[in-house]
């Protein structure tokens, strides 16, 4: 068998993998509730891998790990190690535990809703489903471009064509089966991609351009030792750090990572998924970042045709993998992709019809309906991403546009809520908006061409979080209306919090 037809042979066993988990989930998604929590018995092991798979995608792999890589050198290993810690760990320690108590005792099934219940403002909730939906689609459209990549060089197919497939793919699984069936495909996806990362470090670190495990890092840090990466310039460790936080503590405020404590069955399965969550990432962040490093090995000084896009696809080409491997390789990143997709097309959709055009139904629209009107969404979702792919905008600019809007906006107000009761609508607001037009101005300044993203999401979190907390204390002192205190949020009941609106 040729390589052409093993490929297409590995990716066809995928897609019919895909196809009947949603065939099989599709009778058990009739409401809202199961079609976006999945009714809320998710064990460790799903959650951790549908978390996973959904912070990791073709972006992490083809756009971070070849630009950091080709950036930074061996020191990009750095922002793996920072998200398997800072993204995961740290994340599941702070958030998960109290996220899901929250949402299950007040039957939460959207940021917009906690943010709207937290804050008693439902002019928050409208606000928040309209910057999720919008600034989801350039992070779904960038996943399109780190497959198209990839794609167009080990298959030689067309990049429209490739497009078609992995919507295709993700359209697929989430309008059939909702959470659930994307759940239990992100939960073997995960395999998928820890098997064929493991594999690739062994591949691209024996290959002989590397020359072994202790020969790479040798050979690299000859390579840094004369390119001023060893030490780092100021400014390129200015961008080292702006990358790691980014990646890593931008996940904290970004609603389809977020909404993955939702469904968790109890607190020992949050426990368990800290530990299985932490240990993936380190795997695959880590892995992706070791592989990107050794980019200048490959291509010395001279980047390859296409720019830092195709860094990754061009060194598996020049490893020499044997063709299985290959196809494993294609199907990690489709896996990886497809669940970022999903999570991130299901979150941006449900916001939208829940909160927005459920709510101005006023009871008109049952819960079958609106999930119906979910589904809808979604395909509408898939086709916007596609046409933001075909804009001339690298894969890593992309995404931290998004990222740097999103957890700018969302992070400080939602985590400071968890545990703050000092935390007021002011505040909230203030840091919302503060967080929103640092990130967002100088991408927009710039025709979202500036290379400086991850710095700007960097800015827009901090801001926020200054903003919450002196914008709460002083609204508080002034005795503004908006800045009165919260306390039934933390235990009441959701019949108790009614009764007190």
């Amino acid at each position: 068998m040729g390589k052409a037809e093993t490929l297409w042979l590995v990716i066809a066993v995928y897609v019919l993998f895909m196809l009947a988990v949603g065939i099989l989930n599709s009778k058990n998604t009739k409401g809202m509730a199961a079609f976006t929590v999945g009714g809320r018995n998710a064990g460790a092991w799903i959650s951790a891998l549908s978390y996973g798979t959904a912070y990791f995608s073709a972006v992490m792999f083809i756009g971070y790990s070849g630009g950091s890589g080709w950036s930074f050198g061996l020191w990009s290993v750095l922002v793996g190690i920072g998200n398997a810690v800072f993204g995961s760990l740290l994340a599941w320690l702070v958030l998960a535990g109290r996220t899901r108590e929250i949402t299950r005792r007040l039957h939460i099934k959207s940021m917009p809703q906690f943010f709207s219940m937290r804050y008693r403002s439902k002019g928050m909730k409208s606000f928040s489903c309209v910057v999720i939906f919008l600034f989801l689609l350039p992070y779904s459209a960038s996943v399109y471009k780190g497959l198209t990549s990839i794609c167009a060089l080990l298959l030689g197919i067309d990049e429209t064509v490739c497009m078609i497939m992995i919507a295709a793919a993700s359209a697929v699984v989430l309008v059939l089966g909702g959470y659930m069936a994307a759940l239990k495909a992100d939960f073997m996806q995960g395999i998928v991609m820890m098997f064929g990362v493991a594999l690739l470090i062994i591949k691209v670190i024996t290959s002989p351009t590397v020359g072994g495990f202790s020969q790479g890092i040798q050979k690299m840090g000859e390579y840094m030792q004369t390119h001023q990466m060893l030490p780092l310039t100021p400014e390129a460790t200015v961008s080292l750090l702006a990358t790691l936080l980014m990646t890593s503590f931008g996940t904290w405020g970004l609603p389809q990572m977020v909404h993955k404590y939702y469904g968790i069955r109890d607190e020992k399965e949050v426990r368990r998924g800290t530990v299985i969550s932490t240990l993936f990432a380190l795997l695959v962040a880590g892995g992706g970042y070791w592989i990107g490093s050794y980019s200048h090995l490959f291509f010395g000084e001279t980047m390859p045709e296409g720019g830092k896009d195709y860094i990754i696809p061009n060194m598996l080409l020049q490893a020499n993998l044997p063709d299985i491997l290959v196809g494993i390789v294609l199907v990690l990143l489709i896996s990886a992709s497809v669940s970022t997709l999903s999570s991130i097309t299901l979150t941006a959709c449900s916001t939208v019809s829940m909160d927005l055009i459920r709510e101005r139904a006023k009871g008109k629209i049952t819960d079958e309906q609106t999930a119906t009107v979910t589904r809808l969404l979604c395909l509408v979702f898939v086709v916007g991403s596609y046409l933001i792919a075909n804009y001339p905008t690298p894969i890593l600019e992309m995404m931290s546009y998004s990222w740097g809007i999103l957890s700018g906006t969302f992070l400080a107000p939602y985590a400071l809520a968890l545990y703050w009761k000092g935390i007021n609508r002011a505040g909230a607001w203030a840091g919302m908006i503060s967080g929103f037009l640092t990130a967002f101005l100088p991408a927009a300044l710039s025709g979202f061409k500036t290379p400086n993203g991850p710095l700007y999401a960097c800015a827009a979190m901090g801001i926020s979080l200054l903003a919450c907390i002196l914008v709460s204390k002083l609204a508080e002192k002034k005795k503004w209306k908006s800045g009165e205190r919260e306390t039934d949020f933390y235990t009441a009941s959701l019949e108790e919090w009614k009764m007190k609106q």
